[in-house]
C-alpha cells in the first residue's frame, strides 16, 4: 500500500501534520511519499505529486486550493482532504481527526482490498486545437479582463438549444461542488454535492438570464464574439487564450475526482460563510 501526502506550501502547521501522518503510516508498514516542498521543510526525500498516481490513497492538507492542486496532480487516486482553512467544502476532515481518518481508510483497504470513495464530476473545456486540464469547481470563459468595456459578446447553448446571448464579462460553468466557489460570488445558486448537475451563470451581463441548473452530462457551448481576445480558465489556474470568433465546449470530464474519508457537512460549512 502506498500513500501520498501533499501539504499546503509554506505552512508550518500543514508540514507538521504531514510529518505526524508520515510517522504513523510508516509504523503501519505503509509506503509513504511526500510532496517535494513539504519534504524539503521536513528534511526527507520528496516527489512531485504527479508521481503519486500509482498510490492507493492521497492526503491533501490545507484549504480548498491545496485540494484542487492535489486533485490535478494525482488523477483518480482517492483523496482524504484535511481542512486547515475556514470553510472547507472539499476538505471534510479536521486536523484533530486526520490521523484517525487516514488510519480508518488504511484498515478498510487492508480488509477489503479497496478504498471506499465518493465521486465528484470534473468539467472539461476544449476548443479548436486545444483543451484544458479538467476542473473540479468551474470553467470560466471571459474577455481580456473583468470590468466595463473589457468583456465580449457571449452566446450560450445547452445541448444544442439557445439559452442566452448577451454582452458580458464572461460565462461561468460550475459543477455541484463548485457552486459554493466562484459561482456563488457571481450570484449563482448553491447545489448540494449529492445533486449531479452543472450550473451556468453569466458574469455581469448587459441583458442577463437567471442562472441555469442543468443535467451533469449537459454539453455547454459558449461562442465568443466582439472581443480582441478572451481566456478560458480551469479552476482559476490553467488557462487558454482564444481568438474570437470562436466556440468553447464544456462537458463532463471522463475521469472524476474521488473523495475518501468521511463526507463533508455541507450545511455546517455554509454556516462558516457568515
Amino acid at each position: 500500500m502506498k500513500v501520498g501526502l501533499v501539504a499546503q506550501k509554506d505552512n508550518a502547521r500543514a508540514a507538521h501534520l504531514a510529518d505526524r501522518l508520515r510517522q504513523m503510516l510508516r509504523e503501519r508498514d505503509v509506503t509513504v511519499v511526500v510532496d517535494t516542498a513539504t519534504a524539503e521543510s521536513l528534511g526527507v526525500p520528496g516527489v512531485d505529486p504527479s508521481s503519486m498516481r500509482d498510490a492507493t490513497l492521497a492526503v491533501s492538507i490545507g484549504g480548498d486550493g491545496t485540494f484542487l492542486f492535489t486533485a490535478r496532480r494525482v488523477g483518480t487516486v482517492p483523496i482524504v482532504g484535511v481542512n486547515l482553512g475556514e470553510v472547507g467544502f472539499l476538505n471534510a476532515v479536521s486536523p484533530d481527526d486526520a490521523l484517525d481518518a487516514v488510519r480508518t481508510e488504511i484498515e478498510h483497504y487492508r480488509e477489503t482490498g479497496e478504498v471506499h470513495a465518493r465521486e465528484l464530476q470534473r468539467l472539461h473545456a476544449r476548443g479548436d486545437g486545444w483543451d484544458l486540464d479538467p476542473a473540479v469547481n468551474e470553467i470560466v470563459v471571459q474577455g481580456p479582463q473583468r470590468g466595463h468595456g473589457n468583456g465580449g459578446s457571449f452566446e450560450v447553448r445547452v445541448d444544442g438549444e439557445l439559452y442566452t446571448g448577451s454582452d458580458a464579462d464572461g460565462v461561468l460553468v460550475a459543477s455541484s461542488a463548485g457552486s459554493t466557489a466562484y459561482n456563488m460570488s457571481e450570484g449563482g445558486p448553491l447545489i448540494r454535492p449529492e445533486v449531479d448537475a452543472v450550473v451556468v451563470t453569466e458574469m455581469c451581463a448587459g441583458d442577463p438570464m437567471p442562472s441555469l441548473v442543468s443535467a451533469a452530462d449537459s454539453t455547454v457551448a459558449i461562442r465568443v464574439d466582439d472581443a480582441p481576445f478572451a481566456y478560458v480558465i480551469s479552476d482559476g489556474r490553467a488557462q487558454q487564450r482564444i481568438d474570437p470568433p470562436t466556440t468553447v465546449t464544456v462537458e463532463r470530464a471522463a475521469a472524476p475526482v474521488r473523495l475518501a474519508g468521511p463526507p463533508s457537512e455541507f450545511f455546517k460549512a455554509l454556516n462558516k460563510l457568515d
